[in-house]
Protein backbone atom coordinates (compact mmCIF):
# COMPACT_ATOMS: atom_id res chain seq x y z
CA UNK A 1 0.00 0.00 0.00
CA UNK A 2 2.83 2.37 0.91
CA UNK A 3 4.52 1.59 -2.41
CA UNK A 4 1.38 2.41 -4.41
CA UNK A 5 0.97 5.66 -2.51
CA UNK A 6 4.56 6.66 -3.25
CA UNK A 7 4.18 5.96 -6.96
CA UNK A 8 0.96 7.98 -7.21
CA UNK A 9 2.44 10.83 -5.16
CA UNK A 10 5.53 11.07 -7.34
CA UNK A 11 3.45 11.01 -10.53
CA UNK A 12 1.24 13.90 -9.37
CA UNK A 13 4.22 15.78 -7.96
CA UNK A 14 6.25 15.40 -11.15
CA UNK A 15 3.39 16.67 -13.32
CA UNK A 16 2.73 19.62 -10.97
CA UNK A 17 6.38 20.64 -10.87
CA UNK A 18 6.69 20.13 -14.64
CA UNK A 19 3.73 22.45 -15.32
CA UNK A 20 5.12 25.17 -13.06
CA UNK A 21 8.61 24.91 -14.58
CA UNK A 22 7.12 24.92 -18.09
CA UNK A 23 5.32 28.18 -17.29
CA UNK A 24 8.50 29.65 -15.83
CA UNK A 25 10.62 28.68 -18.84
CA UNK A 26 7.96 30.14 -21.16
CA UNK A 27 8.04 33.37 -19.16
CA UNK A 28 11.83 33.60 -19.31
CA UNK A 29 11.77 33.03 -23.07
CA UNK A 30 8.85 35.36 -23.84
CA UNK A 31 9.10 38.06 -21.17
CA UNK A 32 10.30 40.63 -23.72
CA UNK A 33 7.10 40.02 -25.69
CA UNK A 34 4.85 40.98 -22.78
CA UNK A 35 3.42 44.28 -23.98
CA UNK A 36 3.14 47.24 -21.61
CA UNK A 37 1.03 49.81 -23.40
CA UNK A 38 1.63 53.56 -22.95
CA UNK A 39 -0.89 55.59 -20.95
CA UNK A 40 -2.01 57.51 -24.03
CA UNK A 41 -2.37 54.62 -26.45
CA UNK A 42 -3.90 55.42 -29.81
CA UNK A 43 -5.29 53.01 -32.39
CA UNK A 44 -4.91 53.48 -36.12
CA UNK A 45 -8.63 52.76 -36.47
CA UNK A 46 -11.49 52.74 -33.95
CA UNK A 47 -13.96 49.95 -34.77
CA UNK A 48 -17.47 49.72 -33.36
CA UNK A 49 -17.84 47.68 -30.17
CA UNK A 50 -20.85 46.36 -28.28
CA UNK A 51 -20.56 45.47 -24.60
CA UNK A 52 -23.36 43.34 -23.14
CA UNK A 53 -24.02 43.45 -19.39
CA UNK A 54 -26.28 40.57 -18.26
CA UNK A 55 -28.09 41.50 -15.04
CA UNK A 56 -29.82 39.43 -12.40
CA UNK A 57 -30.56 41.21 -9.10
CA UNK A 58 -27.71 43.68 -9.66
CA UNK A 59 -29.23 46.90 -8.31
CA UNK A 60 -26.32 47.42 -5.90
CA UNK A 61 -23.50 47.30 -8.49
CA UNK A 62 -24.92 47.99 -11.96
CA UNK A 63 -24.63 51.79 -11.68
CA UNK A 64 -20.90 51.62 -11.01
CA UNK A 65 -20.42 49.05 -13.77
CA UNK A 66 -22.08 51.32 -16.33
CA UNK A 67 -20.11 54.35 -15.10
CA UNK A 68 -16.87 52.45 -15.67
CA UNK A 69 -17.94 51.64 -19.23
CA UNK A 70 -18.82 55.28 -19.87
CA UNK A 71 -15.37 56.25 -18.56
CA UNK A 72 -13.59 54.12 -21.15
CA UNK A 73 -11.12 56.15 -23.19
CA UNK A 74 -12.87 55.35 -26.46
CA UNK A 75 -15.02 57.34 -28.90
CA UNK A 76 -18.54 57.35 -27.45
CA UNK A 77 -20.15 57.03 -30.88
CA UNK A 78 -18.21 53.79 -31.47
CA UNK A 79 -19.34 51.91 -28.37
CA UNK A 80 -22.76 50.49 -27.51
CA UNK A 81 -23.72 49.28 -24.05
CA UNK A 82 -26.53 46.71 -23.84
CA UNK A 83 -28.00 46.18 -20.38
CA UNK A 84 -30.01 42.94 -20.34
CA UNK A 85 -32.20 42.25 -17.33
CA UNK A 86 -32.57 38.48 -17.05
CA UNK A 87 -35.81 38.42 -15.08
CA UNK A 88 -34.51 40.06 -11.89
CA UNK A 89 -36.61 39.88 -8.72
CA UNK A 90 -35.45 43.25 -7.36
CA UNK A 91 -35.58 46.73 -8.92
CA UNK A 92 -32.74 46.13 -11.39
CA UNK A 93 -35.05 46.59 -14.39
CA UNK A 94 -36.36 49.92 -13.15
CA UNK A 95 -32.80 51.07 -12.49
CA UNK A 96 -31.39 50.16 -15.91
CA UNK A 97 -34.43 51.62 -17.67
CA UNK A 98 -33.39 54.94 -16.19
CA UNK A 99 -29.90 54.51 -17.68
CA UNK A 100 -31.21 53.94 -21.21
CA UNK A 101 -30.45 57.09 -23.23
CA UNK A 102 -31.68 55.73 -26.54
CA UNK A 103 -28.22 56.16 -28.03
CA UNK A 104 -25.19 54.26 -26.80
CA UNK A 105 -26.91 52.77 -23.72
CA UNK A 106 -29.85 50.44 -24.31
CA UNK A 107 -31.82 48.54 -21.67
CA UNK A 108 -33.66 45.29 -22.43
CA UNK A 109 -35.83 43.01 -20.32
CA UNK A 110 -36.36 39.30 -20.89
CA UNK A 111 -37.70 36.33 -19.01
CA UNK A 112 -35.17 34.55 -16.85
CA UNK A 113 -33.19 32.00 -18.82
CA UNK A 114 -29.61 32.19 -17.58
CA UNK A 115 -26.57 34.21 -18.56
CA UNK A 116 -26.05 32.56 -21.94
CA UNK A 117 -29.57 33.53 -23.06
CA UNK A 118 -28.94 37.14 -22.01
CA UNK A 119 -25.73 37.20 -24.06
CA UNK A 120 -27.46 35.63 -27.07
CA UNK A 121 -30.23 38.22 -26.77
CA UNK A 122 -27.55 40.92 -27.01
CA UNK A 123 -25.90 39.18 -29.97
CA UNK A 124 -29.20 39.28 -31.84
CA UNK A 125 -29.27 43.08 -31.46
CA UNK A 126 -25.57 43.52 -32.21
CA UNK A 127 -24.34 45.18 -35.39
CA UNK A 128 -20.84 46.11 -34.17
CA UNK A 129 -17.57 44.68 -35.45
CA UNK A 130 -16.57 43.53 -31.98
CA UNK A 131 -18.60 42.08 -29.13
CA UNK A 132 -17.81 41.67 -25.45
CA UNK A 133 -19.42 40.97 -22.12
CA UNK A 134 -18.99 42.55 -18.70
CA UNK A 135 -20.36 41.03 -15.51
CA UNK A 136 -22.57 43.44 -13.61
CA UNK A 137 -20.35 43.28 -10.52
CA UNK A 138 -17.16 44.23 -12.38
CA UNK A 139 -15.54 47.52 -13.43
CA UNK A 140 -13.09 48.23 -16.24
CA UNK A 141 -9.89 50.26 -16.38
CA UNK A 142 -10.37 53.26 -18.65
CA UNK A 143 -7.64 52.02 -21.05
CA UNK A 144 -8.76 48.37 -21.09
CA UNK A 145 -10.71 48.43 -24.36
CA UNK A 146 -8.03 50.20 -26.41
CA UNK A 147 -5.33 47.90 -25.05
CA UNK A 148 -7.35 44.83 -26.01
CA UNK A 149 -8.22 46.14 -29.47
CA UNK A 150 -4.52 46.80 -30.11
CA UNK A 151 -4.02 43.02 -30.19
CA UNK A 152 -6.64 42.70 -32.94
CA UNK A 153 -5.02 45.56 -34.83
CA UNK A 154 -1.59 43.92 -34.72
CA UNK A 155 -2.77 40.44 -35.72
CA UNK A 156 -5.80 39.92 -37.99
CA UNK A 157 -5.79 36.23 -37.00
CA UNK A 158 -6.61 37.06 -33.38
CA UNK A 159 -10.29 36.30 -32.81
CA UNK A 160 -10.66 36.89 -29.05
CA UNK A 161 -8.65 38.62 -26.33
CA UNK A 162 -9.08 38.01 -22.60
CA UNK A 163 -8.31 40.70 -19.98
CA UNK A 164 -6.53 40.52 -16.63
CA UNK A 165 -9.02 40.18 -13.79
CA UNK A 166 -8.05 41.85 -10.52
CA UNK A 167 -9.82 41.50 -7.17
CA UNK A 168 -11.48 44.80 -6.26
CA UNK A 169 -10.88 46.11 -2.76
CA UNK A 170 -10.41 42.87 -0.75
CA UNK A 171 -11.88 43.40 2.72
CA UNK A 172 -11.18 40.17 4.57
CA UNK A 173 -8.68 37.33 4.71
CA UNK A 174 -10.68 35.18 2.28
CA UNK A 175 -10.79 37.91 -0.37
CA UNK A 176 -7.07 38.60 0.15
CA UNK A 177 -6.42 34.92 -0.54
CA UNK A 178 -8.50 35.16 -3.71
CA UNK A 179 -6.49 38.20 -4.80
CA UNK A 180 -3.36 36.03 -4.68
CA UNK A 181 -5.09 33.43 -6.84
CA UNK A 182 -6.15 36.08 -9.38
CA UNK A 183 -2.62 37.55 -9.45
CA UNK A 184 -1.22 34.13 -10.29
CA UNK A 185 -3.93 33.65 -12.94
CA UNK A 186 -2.73 36.79 -14.78
CA UNK A 187 0.67 35.16 -15.17
CA UNK A 188 -0.59 31.70 -16.15
CA UNK A 189 -3.18 33.10 -18.57
CA UNK A 190 -0.51 35.07 -20.42
CA UNK A 191 1.76 32.02 -20.61
CA UNK A 192 -1.15 30.00 -22.02
CA UNK A 193 -1.71 32.84 -24.49
CA UNK A 194 1.90 32.55 -25.69
CA UNK A 195 1.48 28.82 -26.32
CA UNK A 196 -2.05 29.08 -27.77
CA UNK A 197 -3.59 27.14 -24.89
CA UNK A 198 -6.26 29.46 -23.43
CA UNK A 199 -9.39 27.45 -22.59
CA UNK A 200 -11.55 30.17 -20.98
CA UNK A 201 -12.57 33.61 -22.25
CA UNK A 202 -13.82 34.96 -18.91
CA UNK A 203 -17.12 36.81 -18.65
CA UNK A 204 -15.59 40.04 -17.39
CA UNK A 205 -14.65 41.88 -20.60
CA UNK A 206 -13.33 39.27 -23.01
CA UNK A 207 -13.67 40.81 -26.49
CA UNK A 208 -14.47 38.86 -29.68
CA UNK A 209 -14.58 39.61 -33.37
CA UNK A 210 -18.18 39.31 -34.52
CA UNK A 211 -16.93 36.75 -37.04
CA UNK A 212 -16.57 34.23 -34.19
CA UNK A 213 -20.32 34.14 -33.60
CA UNK A 214 -21.18 34.48 -37.29
CA UNK A 215 -19.07 31.40 -38.04
CA UNK A 216 -19.49 29.25 -34.92
CA UNK A 217 -22.90 30.28 -33.62
CA UNK A 218 -23.99 31.89 -30.37
CA UNK A 219 -23.28 30.94 -26.77
CA UNK A 220 -24.35 27.55 -25.44
CA UNK A 221 -25.62 26.92 -21.94
CA UNK A 222 -22.56 24.70 -21.43
CA UNK A 223 -23.32 23.76 -17.82
CA UNK A 224 -23.47 27.45 -16.84
CA UNK A 225 -19.87 27.97 -17.96
CA UNK A 226 -20.44 29.40 -21.42
CA UNK A 227 -17.12 31.25 -21.25
CA UNK A 228 -15.27 27.91 -21.16
CA UNK A 229 -17.31 26.32 -23.92
CA UNK A 230 -16.97 29.16 -26.44
CA UNK A 231 -13.19 29.14 -25.93
CA UNK A 232 -12.99 25.38 -26.48
CA UNK A 233 -15.19 25.71 -29.57
CA UNK A 234 -12.84 28.36 -30.91
CA UNK A 235 -9.79 26.21 -30.17
CA UNK A 236 -11.37 23.27 -31.97
CA UNK A 237 -11.81 25.41 -35.09
CA UNK A 238 -8.33 26.93 -34.91
CA UNK A 239 -9.38 30.44 -33.85
CA UNK A 240 -6.62 32.33 -32.04
CA UNK A 241 -7.25 33.54 -28.46
CA UNK A 242 -4.80 35.91 -26.78
CA UNK A 243 -4.47 37.62 -23.41
CA UNK A 244 -3.81 41.29 -22.66
CA UNK A 245 -2.08 41.50 -19.25
CA UNK A 246 -2.57 45.25 -18.75
CA UNK A 247 -6.26 45.37 -19.70
CA UNK A 248 -7.51 45.39 -16.13
CA UNK A 249 -10.99 44.43 -15.00
CA UNK A 250 -11.81 44.81 -11.32
CA UNK A 251 -14.25 42.29 -9.91
CA UNK A 252 -16.00 41.72 -6.61
CA UNK A 253 -15.24 38.31 -5.16
CA UNK A 254 -17.15 36.14 -2.67
CA UNK A 255 -16.73 37.39 0.89
CA UNK A 256 -17.58 34.15 2.67
CA UNK A 257 -16.55 30.51 2.43
CA UNK A 258 -20.00 29.31 1.35
CA UNK A 259 -20.18 31.87 -1.48
CA UNK A 260 -16.68 30.97 -2.66
CA UNK A 261 -17.56 27.28 -2.45
CA UNK A 262 -20.65 27.72 -4.65
CA UNK A 263 -18.77 29.78 -7.22
CA UNK A 264 -15.87 27.33 -7.53
CA UNK A 265 -18.23 24.37 -7.52
CA UNK A 266 -19.85 25.80 -10.65
CA UNK A 267 -16.47 26.51 -12.27
CA UNK A 268 -14.99 23.07 -11.62
CA UNK A 269 -18.24 21.28 -12.48
CA UNK A 270 -18.36 23.24 -15.75
CA UNK A 271 -14.73 22.39 -16.52
CA UNK A 272 -15.36 18.67 -15.96
CA UNK A 273 -18.53 18.60 -18.07
CA UNK A 274 -17.01 20.69 -20.88
CA UNK A 275 -13.95 18.44 -20.80
CA UNK A 276 -16.26 15.46 -21.29
CA UNK A 277 -18.12 17.27 -24.09
CA UNK A 278 -14.83 18.14 -25.83
CA UNK A 279 -12.97 14.92 -25.03
CA UNK A 280 -12.41 14.53 -28.77
CA UNK A 281 -9.74 17.25 -28.45
CA UNK A 282 -7.62 15.48 -25.83
CA UNK A 283 -4.04 14.57 -26.79
CA UNK A 284 -4.56 15.40 -30.48
CA UNK A 285 -1.77 17.53 -31.91
CA UNK A 286 -3.95 19.24 -34.48
CA UNK A 287 -5.79 21.05 -31.67
CA UNK A 288 -2.56 22.45 -30.26
CA UNK A 289 -1.55 23.22 -26.70
CA UNK A 290 -5.07 23.29 -25.32
CA UNK A 291 -5.41 19.57 -26.16
CA UNK A 292 -1.87 18.50 -25.29
CA UNK A 293 -1.20 20.70 -22.27
CA UNK A 294 -4.06 22.82 -20.85
CA UNK A 295 -6.90 20.32 -20.55
CA UNK A 296 -4.75 17.38 -19.36
CA UNK A 297 -2.96 19.50 -16.74
CA UNK A 298 -6.31 20.84 -15.51
CA UNK A 299 -7.59 17.30 -15.19
CA UNK A 300 -4.48 16.21 -13.29
CA UNK A 301 -4.68 19.21 -10.96
CA UNK A 302 -8.19 18.26 -9.85
CA UNK A 303 -7.25 14.70 -8.97
CA UNK A 304 -3.91 15.86 -7.56
CA UNK A 305 -5.57 18.19 -5.06
CA UNK A 306 -7.99 15.45 -4.02
CA UNK A 307 -5.17 12.93 -3.64
CA UNK A 308 -3.09 15.29 -1.51
CA UNK A 309 -6.08 16.15 0.69
CA UNK A 310 -6.82 12.47 1.24
CA UNK A 311 -3.15 11.99 2.11
CA UNK A 312 -3.27 14.77 4.71
CA UNK A 313 -6.42 13.34 6.29
CA UNK A 314 -4.92 9.85 6.30
CA UNK A 315 -1.70 11.03 7.95
CA UNK A 316 -3.66 13.02 10.53
CA UNK A 317 -5.78 10.00 11.44
CA UNK A 318 -2.64 7.87 11.56
CA UNK A 319 -1.03 10.41 13.91
CA UNK A 320 -4.05 10.37 16.22
CA UNK A 321 -4.09 6.57 16.22
CA UNK A 322 -0.40 6.37 17.17
CA UNK A 323 -0.98 8.85 19.97
CA UNK A 324 -3.93 6.76 21.15
CA UNK A 325 -1.72 3.66 21.19
CA UNK A 326 0.95 5.60 23.09
CA UNK A 327 -1.55 6.73 25.72
CA UNK A 328 -2.97 3.22 26.09
CA UNK A 329 0.54 1.81 26.47
CA UNK A 330 2.30 4.23 28.83
CA UNK A 331 -0.44 6.58 30.00
CA UNK A 332 -1.58 10.11 29.30
CA UNK A 333 1.19 11.61 31.42
CA UNK A 334 3.70 10.70 28.70
CA UNK A 335 2.24 13.45 26.51
CA UNK A 336 2.93 16.06 29.18
CA UNK A 337 6.62 15.28 29.35
CA UNK A 338 8.45 17.44 26.86
CA UNK A 339 12.20 17.25 26.71
CA UNK A 340 13.07 18.27 23.18
CA UNK A 341 16.60 18.70 21.91
CA UNK A 342 17.22 19.63 18.30
CA UNK A 343 19.36 17.23 16.29
CA UNK A 344 20.08 17.52 12.56
CA UNK A 345 19.97 13.73 12.40
CA UNK A 346 16.19 13.77 12.71
CA UNK A 347 15.57 16.24 9.87
CA UNK A 348 13.28 14.66 7.26
CA UNK A 349 15.38 14.11 4.14
CA UNK A 350 12.82 12.17 2.14
CA UNK A 351 12.24 13.28 -1.45
CA UNK A 352 8.60 14.03 -0.56
CA UNK A 353 9.66 17.01 1.55
CA UNK A 354 11.98 18.47 -1.08
CA UNK A 355 9.44 18.07 -3.88
CA UNK A 356 6.78 19.77 -1.76
CA UNK A 357 9.12 22.67 -0.94
CA UNK A 358 10.08 23.10 -4.60
CA UNK A 359 6.42 23.08 -5.65
CA UNK A 360 5.45 25.73 -3.10
CA UNK A 361 8.41 27.89 -4.13
CA UNK A 362 7.33 27.67 -7.77
CA UNK A 363 3.75 28.61 -6.84
CA UNK A 364 5.00 31.64 -4.88
CA UNK A 365 7.20 32.65 -7.84
CA UNK A 366 4.09 32.46 -10.07
CA UNK A 367 2.19 34.73 -7.70
CA UNK A 368 5.03 37.26 -7.57
CA UNK A 369 5.38 37.38 -11.37
CA UNK A 370 1.61 37.82 -11.72
CA UNK A 371 1.72 40.59 -9.13
CA UNK A 372 4.53 42.27 -11.06
CA UNK A 373 2.38 42.13 -14.20
CA UNK A 374 -0.70 43.57 -12.44
CA UNK A 375 0.83 46.07 -10.02
CA UNK A 376 4.16 46.84 -11.68
CA UNK A 377 6.15 45.67 -8.68
CA UNK A 378 7.00 42.50 -6.79
CA UNK A 379 5.53 42.44 -3.30
CA UNK A 380 5.54 39.54 -0.88
CA UNK A 381 2.68 39.73 1.61
CA UNK A 382 1.04 37.60 4.28
CA UNK A 383 -1.90 37.07 1.88
CA UNK A 384 0.23 34.49 0.04
CA UNK A 385 0.24 32.42 3.21
CA UNK A 386 -3.53 32.91 3.54
CA UNK A 387 -3.93 31.59 0.00
CA UNK A 388 -1.83 28.47 0.59
CA UNK A 389 -3.55 27.57 3.87
CA UNK A 390 -7.16 28.42 2.95
CA UNK A 391 -7.14 26.81 -0.49
CA UNK A 392 -5.36 23.71 0.80
CA UNK A 393 -8.20 23.24 3.28
CA UNK A 394 -11.33 24.08 1.27
CA UNK A 395 -10.43 23.43 -2.39
CA UNK A 396 -10.70 19.62 -2.05
CA UNK A 397 -14.32 20.00 -0.89
CA UNK A 398 -15.55 21.81 -4.00
CA UNK A 399 -13.51 19.54 -6.25
CA UNK A 400 -14.91 16.37 -4.69
CA UNK A 401 -18.43 17.77 -4.85
CA UNK A 402 -17.91 18.87 -8.46
CA UNK A 403 -16.90 15.33 -9.45
CA UNK A 404 -19.92 13.95 -7.57
CA UNK A 405 -22.25 16.45 -9.26
CA UNK A 406 -20.70 15.72 -12.66
CA UNK A 407 -21.41 12.02 -12.21
CA UNK A 408 -25.01 12.84 -11.32
CA UNK A 409 -25.23 15.72 -13.86
CA UNK A 410 -26.43 18.02 -11.10
CA UNK A 411 -25.52 21.63 -11.85
CA UNK A 412 -26.06 24.92 -10.03
CA UNK A 413 -27.81 27.76 -11.83
CA UNK A 414 -26.33 31.14 -12.68
CA UNK A 415 -29.28 32.94 -11.07
CA UNK A 416 -28.86 30.99 -7.84
CA UNK A 417 -25.18 31.85 -7.64
CA UNK A 418 -25.85 35.52 -8.35
CA UNK A 419 -28.47 35.53 -5.58
CA UNK A 420 -26.11 33.94 -3.08
CA UNK A 421 -23.21 36.24 -4.03
CA UNK A 422 -25.25 39.44 -3.80
CA UNK A 423 -26.86 38.68 -0.44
Amino acid sequence: MEGIYSVVFYIFSFISVYVQIFFLVTFLEKRRHIVHHPKNLELSFYPTVTIAVPCYNEHETIQKTVESLLSLDYPKDKISIFLIDDGSKDNTWELIKGLDNGKNIRAFHKENGGKHTALNFALEQNTSEFFGCLDADSFVHDQALKRILKYFEKDPKTMAVAPSIVVYNPKNILQSAQKVEYDMAIYTKKMLGFMGGIHVTPGPFSIFRRKVFDDLGNYHKAHNTEDQEIALRMQEHGYKIDHCPDAFVYTNTPNSVIKLYRQRLRWIYGFIKNLIDYRRLLFKKKYGSVAIFTLPSGMVSIFGVIFLSVTVVYNFIKFLFLKYVQIKSIGFSSLLKFNYKFDWFFINTKAVLFISVILYILVIVSVLIGRKMSEGKVTFSISILYFIIIYSVIAPFWMLRAIYNAIRSKESSWTFERRVTNN
